[in-house]
């Protein structure tokens, strides 16, 4: 036997625990090649571009093919990411106007590929960072001029995302705002017709004053036909957490179409449909949060669930935001601590 069949067990064992070191690493890092799939990853559509995350240059690549750039920031195991990728591009017509209109590049809200924008050089994380994405999915849209024009912080469902896709791809965002599209352009979604206000624990004509009354001001920009609003009042609010923590809050529901003037927290008098404009109100229902001298300092603006309601007034009252800045770390956090109390923890429900 020569000295290389006598070592040949050995070469095989070590070889064995190279590409054992590689799958882990590779599973570490959200890695998707070679066969290694991270737990909780979900496939991405194969429509999606292959990017070097050079974004000036897909930006320029997508003008040139007559399209414009989406940034989709996702994280593995994010429910609403899932939703997005199954509910909506799952739709033949939704992924049809998506490739039509955009180039859609993926960027991993804790990944460490780098991303260049100009002269700047940054992981992805430091990225995201960045832009102060603190909700999966964000998805970003940049215009002819690497501008970015519209940002959708978390999830839109399918009806409010295709009109979404509407406006920036037919580039309205230069004739009207996105409030005024919509008010133009309604989805046809079941909704009750009713302002959920009935939970208003101040009068809603001077907020400068509820704000002071002690406890943080809680103002719910919402519309009568909204399914989502209806969701949230029918469902969410009523259960037991979520009473809890509203009562940690002053809270006020408002019209966000409605013309009758009011004093905001910062002491501005003006129609809510032009605060909710000023605040460039996108969605329905919008949480936002003020302190007592009238600044905003966190704010819900897309499709949530019990769970992630909860954790966003939580993460307000509780003051966690000043020590915390990263709400998606703070969730994280929030998450472990039921479970170490014994609390199931369900984002869907």
């Amino acid at each position: 036997m020569n000295h290389t069949s006598h070592n040949k067990p050995l070469f095989i064992f070590l070889l064995s625990l190279f590409f054992m070191a590689s799958e882990i690493q590779a599973r570490s890092e959200g890695e998707l090649e070679a066969g290694f799939v991270n737990p909780g990853a979900e496939e991405k559509p194969p429509w999606f571009k292959v990017s070097f995350l050079d974004l000036f240059e897909d930006i320029d690549e997508a003008t040139a093919n007559g399209k414009r750039l989406m940034v989709y920031y996702y994280q593995d195991g994010c429910p609403y990411c899932k939703k997005l990728l199954e509910d909506n591009f799952g739709q033949r017509e939704i992924a049809e106007k998506t490739r039509k209109y955009f180039d859609v590049v993926a960027i991993n809200l804790w990944g460490d590929q780098e991303v260049t924008v100009g002269d700047r050089v940054y992981t992805e994380k430091q990225f995201a960072e960045a832009l102060k994405v603190q909700y999966t999915p964000t998805l970003i849209f940049f215009d002819e001029n690497r501008k970015i024009i519209f940002r959708a912080n978390g999830y839109y469902p399918p009806e409010k995302f295709d009109a979404l896709l509407d406006y920036i791809g037919t580039k309205q965002e230069t004739k009207l705002s996105y409030q005024e599209y919509m008010a133009q352009h309604p989805t046809h979604e079941k909704a009750s017709g009713k302002l959920h206000d009935n939970i208003n624990t101040v009068a809603i004509d001077d907020l400068q004053k509820a704000a002071r009354a002690g406890k943080p001001l809680l103002v719910m920009f919402e519309q009568k036909q909204c399914g989502p609003c209806d969701e949230l009042h029918g469902d969410i609010m009523k259960r037991k957490e979520s009473r809890d923590m509203l009562s940690r809050f002053n809270v006020a529901v408002l019209d966000m179409w409605s013309d009758k003037k009011i004093v905001t927290p910062d002491g501005k008098k003006m129609p809510i449909r032009d605060w909710a404009k000023k605040l460039d109100i996108k969605y329905a229902p919008s949480l936002v949060f003020f302190t007592a001298d009238g600044k905003e300092v966190f704010r819900s603006d897309a499709y949530l669930k019990a769970f992630h309601t909860q954790s966003v007034m939580d993460y307000v009252a509780s003051g966690a935001y000043k020590r915390q800045p990263n709400f998606q770390r703070y969730i994280d956090e929030r998450a472990d601590h039921l479970r170490e109390q014994g609390v199931e923890v369900d984002l869907m429900k």
